[in-house]
């Protein structure tokens, strides 16, 4: 009977498993058929195009939306960067398309991604259409893209929250509750900026890394107000006034500090639409979203001749992995790129903030290559900074965003030493038996001695010239003039340039139009921009969610207590900065 039981239960479980699968099949399928009946319409005679953030993300690269957008609360759409700069720039062109609608509440996209599609956005404007936004609850992030618009309205309803204060990052110090764990984590690093290991061995930052945060963080904010307050007709410092004050409390601040038009409800921001689109009614206004009008009209080129993209999106990891910078993975995608001869120009495009320095080696490897035989320009978008550096500085020409973070020249490695965790925690003894006097070395289970601790820094040392050399060699910079600005220290695309670290200040688009210049033919419509790898489909996201992808359920789950705790050097930053 027991055994009975428990077959009976096994079956329960498994028909609802089964059903839950299914379930979550059929929406990705019925999703899949939407989007593809959606992108097979035809566009309106006339309509507004609508840049809801709250729904759309615009990330480095398109891909097919996730199977997950009605569940979850991430946006149903995402949009590569460069597909919506063309299809804004497309839209600035067609007749169809009205004025253009921004509802920034709820923005998930970055902010290097931001400042590029509001450059886009410029433009858009400067070609005689109109832009409107519409806000609840400002961010710094959503208010920065509201502000390129001819007029920002916002509603007047009492409860909403104002989140627009400025930008701030927060660093996590772990050293007291490692203490408590008896975990005595050995950095050996060089550099004295190169502060990511400071998260396990002190309770508060060095003089040196609160000194390049701050200087960071207040580079990038005098980007977004400058543009901020050249679209509003208001100076900086009635800005930074305003904002150190907390004077941009209620939506009556914003309109009496200048910062929005006039106060609408909902009602009355409909009317104001169809006023626009010269419609007797909202409900008469037709409408696409950016993502859609991208699908409708930026179509993919039958030109033979390409100009490669290449995504270095994510952390740069060892492997073959689909997700992140692989360094086997995209090694292939860069030996097929160079043997491709129909590809005549590379634009490297970086959004990573480094990691394994084996893997970034890799990569910088097969471009070297690369560079011998066509045109190799980088572009950074959020981070390109410790590896996503390693691997670009020797471009012919790097493009960067003034709120990138970029350069972090320096090196570490971090071996956690387990002993009093075990001992006086746990209360386990663990006993090594070893060939040779250091077989024990990488076992966890002991602190380094010092010959140890110099074996790692001797590692840390050559690896920290590899880096200054390359950097030199690439950017024909003196070693020591590389060392000057190098010792880990991160610095902001804007401050970037003056040290030579990056050419030019530019977007994607910028860089592209630079490689079509160096392969021989300025014109883009004479060229395919391809994009690669290739971008995970939605079965593929499902699949990998399931368990049954490239990566197992546990691994995923395991991932980051893997990278905690197997030796290794790294060239990464401390903190992922994130503003929205």
């Amino acid at each position: 009977m027991k055994d009975f039981l428990k077959m009976v239960l096994a079956v329960i479980v498994g028909i609802v498993v089964v059903s839950v699968v299914s379930s979550f099949l059929c929406i990705a399928v019925i999703g899949a058929f939407a989007a593809i009946g959606s992108a097979a319409s035809s566009t309106p005679k006339s309509f507004a195009l609508l840049l809801d953030l709250s729904t759309t993300a615009i990330a480095e690269q398109s891909q097919e939306g996730s199977p997950w957008g009605g569940i979850t609360n991430m946006p149903a759409e995402t949009i590569g960067l460069w597909d919506a700069v063309q299809a804004i720039n497309t839209a600035a062109e067609d007749p169809a398309v009205k004025y253009l609608y921004i509802k920034s509440d709820g923005n998930v996209t970055s902010i290097a991604s931001l400042y590029e599609v509001r450059q886009a956005l410029e433009k858009f404007r400067a070609g005689g259409k109109a832009i409107v936004a519409y806000t609840d609850s400002p961010s710094t992030g959503s208010y920065y893209i509201s502000s390129v618009a001819d007029k920002i309205y916002m509603s007047p309803h009492p409860g909403a929250t104002s989140t627009f204060v400025g930008v701030g990052s927060q660093m996590f110090f772990l050293k007291d509750l490692l203490d408590k764990l008896g975990v005595n984590v050995q950095l050996i690093r060089h550099g004295k900026y190169k502060s990511a290991g400071e998260t396990f061995i002190r309770n508060s930052p060095s003089e040196e890394n609160r000194e390049q945060y701050q200087v960071m963080v207040n580079s990038m904010w005098n980007v977004m107000a400058a543009e901020i307050c050249e679209s509003r007709g208001i100076s900086p410092e009635a800005l930074n006034a305003a904002l150190d004050q907390l004077k941009l409390c209620t939506p009556q601040d914003f309109l009496e500090q200048g910062l929005v038009d006039e106060l609408l409800t909902r009602d009355q921001m409909q009317d104001k639409l169809a006023a626009l689109a010269v419609a007797d009614r909202y409900k008469d206004v037709k409408w696409m979203t950016l993502s859609d009008y991208s699908t409708a009209k930026v179509l993919p080129s039958k030109v033979k001749n390409k100009i490669a993209v290449i995504y270095a999106d994510g952390e740069i990891i060892d492997g073959k992995d689909k997700k992140d910078v692989a360094g086997d993975r995209f090694a292939s995608v860069i030996q097929g790129i160079r043997e491709d001869e129909s590809v005549k120009a590379v634009v490297l495009r970086v959004n990573s903030p480094g990691g394994a320095v084996l893997a970034a080696e890799k990569i910088k490897h097969e471009l070297d290559l690369l560079k011998q035989q066509k045109p190799l320009i980088a572009s950074y978008g959020d981070y390109a900074a410790s590896g996503g550096y390693w691997i670009s500085a020797a471009a012919d020409k790097i493009f960067s965003d003034p709120v990138t973070l970029t350069g972090s020249i320096g090196v570490f490695g971090m071996i956690p030493d387990l002993s009093n965790t075990l001992k006086d925690v746990a209360h386990v003894n663990a006993v090594s038996i070893t060939s040779n006097k250091h077989g024990d070395m990488f076992s966890m289970m002991r602190p380094f001695d010092q010959a140890e601790h110099e074996f790692m820094q001797t590692q840390i040392e050559g690896i920290y010239t590899r880096f200054t050399n390359l950097v030199s060699e690439g950017r024909g910079l003196t070693v020591d003039a590389v060392d000057e600005v190098g010792q880990g220290r991160v610095w902001t695309g804007a401050d970037a340039i003056d040290i030579k670290l990056v050419d030019e200040i530019g977007t994607l688009e910028d860089a592209v139009h630079y490689a079509a210049v160096a392969a021989g033919d300025a014109d883009l419509s004479n060229w395919n921009v391809k994009a690669y790898p290739k971008p995970q489909t939605q079965m593929e996201m499902i699949l990998e969610m399931l368990g049954s992808g490239t990566a197992s359920e546990k691994e995923a789950l395991l991932k980051l207590a893997k990278d905690f705790t197997k030796p290794q050097v790294v060239a990464r930053l401390p903190y992922n900065i994130v503003i929205r």
